[in-house]
């Protein structure tokens, strides 16, 4: 499994990147080497949004293409 962490308005720092490759290193067992995990965080602007941290995880397999989408007031919530 090949895992990319990025941010968007946001600057991904190594703990952030290695809590987020430890919780989805679990995956590791249920998928082939082939199989690619993008996992993108973002921060929203808005200040009337109280979930704004934001975290998006796609991944592409030989079938077909998962994707999870969680929000809260904390990034390692959010992962």
């Amino acid at each position: 499994m090949r895992l990319q962490v990025k941010g968007k308005n946001v600057e991904v720092s190594d703990t952030l990147k290695a809590y987020a490759e430890e919780k989805l290193g679990k995956l590791d067992k249920h998928l082939n080497d082939a199989a690619r995990l993008e996992v993108e965080l973002a921060v929203e602007k808005n200040p009337s949004i109280a979930a704004s941290q934001i975290a998006e995880g796609t991944i592409w397999t030989k079938g077909p293409v998962l994707r999870a989408r969680e929000s809260s007031s904390d990034m390692r919530a959010s992962i």
